[in-house]
Order: C-alpha cells, then structure tokens, then sequence
C-alpha cells in the first residue's frame, strides 16, 4: 500500500479539500483507497459524509489505545473509498503522546501488514506537532497543497526543513510526490507570480494541473460529499481529477524506478 500524507502547516491551503477529492478521484480510477483523518477538526471526515455516530473508534483510538486499524475503518458512500474518521478526543493525543514510547512511530505500527487497500491518504493537521509526525514517519511520500499567496511561500520553506529533519531522525525513505497549487485566481497577478516563483524554485516536483478557487469546491462539504459527486463537471473537480492522473503517473514512474 502507497501511504501518502497531505501535510501544509499552514491552515487554509485547501488540504483537506484536496484530501477528500484526490482520494475520490483515485478511488474512482480504481484503486482501492483509505483515508485517515488525522486533523482533530474532523473535517475530512465530515466532508465525506461519516456521521458522528459512526466515529466510536477514530484516529484517536488507534494512536493512544493502539486499537487494530480494520477496527476503525468505516465505509464511506464512495465506491472503493473508505476511512477512518477524527474525533474531537484527537485534540487532546499531542500531549497524551509525549509520555508514550515510540510516540512518532504510532500510526506507522498501525499501518504496517495492511494490504487492504492499494493507497493510502492521511489527512493531516495545520500544524508541525506529534500527530504530523507521526503522519510524515508512517508515509511513503508527502503531497503538499500550497495556495498561491506570497505568505504560503515561507510556509513551504518550514515544512520541506521539517521533511529533511523527518528523513534524518525517523523516515529517511520520506519523499515528496509533488506540490499542488490551490486556490488560483487568474484575475489576481499575485497568484501568477506565486505560481511562476514556485515553479522556478521546486521545477517538475510542482504538479501541472493547478486548483482553481471554486465556490462548488466550498459547498461540496456542507452536504457532505467530495466536489466530484456534488458536482463533477464544475472547474474545481475537473482539476482534481487532472490531478489524480498526474500523481497516478508519478507513483507508476516510482515504482518502475523502484
């Protein structure tokens, strides 16, 4: 199973939003997909429609009480998309983490044997704690949603400083599968010049297929569903799904080269 971590320490990148519709989209192409929610806010989980009923046992319950991950996976209303849903109990896992063993290597116990699932997203919290780290250590390679600001260009530098110090303490096999740039705005020249400052800086890691700013993309999860089953033809699912095809070919390219 590909494990991939969607990390920006930064809120408001549009990385739970991209979670939830890259995971649709490849659970659409016909890879048999997981999505952990490891962002105590529990959007991703509500995204996708998981009722709080259906939460008893979460990310939290596997982190702190090592519960067995089949336990925790629910079912989602995708077709070969499933998840394991966040609780409000996961705000509290940072510091019950401190005290524990192995406190980085948590969800990478969890994951490993799991043969379920061909790909695996975990969702990830703004921020550059326990439960990132933990999500960089269990991970194959990190995708990252960058909105085109000037403010999310220092962000970037910190998380690709915290990936070199995440390969030399924990994972050195952490990768980085691409960038995607989030929320474009053609009528403003700032996001031109980010995106052109980006892709001058970081070159092919950064995708082609860029996210526009889409007021589909923004309802989608108020009716608890991924953009591309609320509305699949507007331009936000549309990129989504040139996305999708663009990070298939590149972990095709990765497991060929490996």
């Amino acid at each position: 199973m590909i494990r991939i971590a969607i990390a920006n320490q930064k809120g408001g990148v549009g990385k739970t939003t991209t979670a939830i519709n890259i995971a649709t989209a490849m659970a659409a192409a016909g890879w048999k997909t997981l999505l952990i929610d490891l962002d105590p806010q529990g959007n991703a989980s509500t995204g996708l429609g998981i009722e709080a009923s259906r939460r008893q046992r979460s990310t939290y319950e596997v982190l702190i009480d090592e519960v067995p991950l089949d336990d925790c996976i629910v079912a989602t209303s995708i077709p070969g998309l499933d998840a394991v849903p966040a609780t409000v109990d996961l705000s509290g896992a940072e510091i019950e983490l401190v005290t524990v063993a192995d406190r980085t290597r948590r969800l990478a116990a969890a994951l490993e044997g799991h043969l379920a699932h061909d790909v695996c997203f975990i969702d990830c919290p703004p921020s550059l704690g326990l439960l990132t780290l933990n999500a960089l250590t269990a991970a194959d390679t990190l995708l990252v949603p960058l909105q085109c600001e000037f403010f999310a260009l220092e962000g970037l530098s910190q998380l690709l400083q915290t990936v070199e110090q995440v390969q030399q303490r924990f994972n050195p096999d952490l990768g980085i599968v691409g960038i995607a740039l989030t929320m474009f705005d053609r009528r403003n020249r700032l996001t031109d010049q980010v995106a052109d400052d980006v892709r001058e800086c970081l070159g092919k890691l950064v995708f082609e297929a860029v996210i526009p700013r889409n007021v589909r993309l923004s309802e989608a999860p108020s009716h608890g569903l991924p953009a591309l089953v609320y509305d699949h033809s507007c331009s936000g699912s549309r990129a989504y799904m040139a996305l999708a095809r663009e990070l298939i070919g590149r972990l095709h390219k990765e497991r060929i080269a490996a």
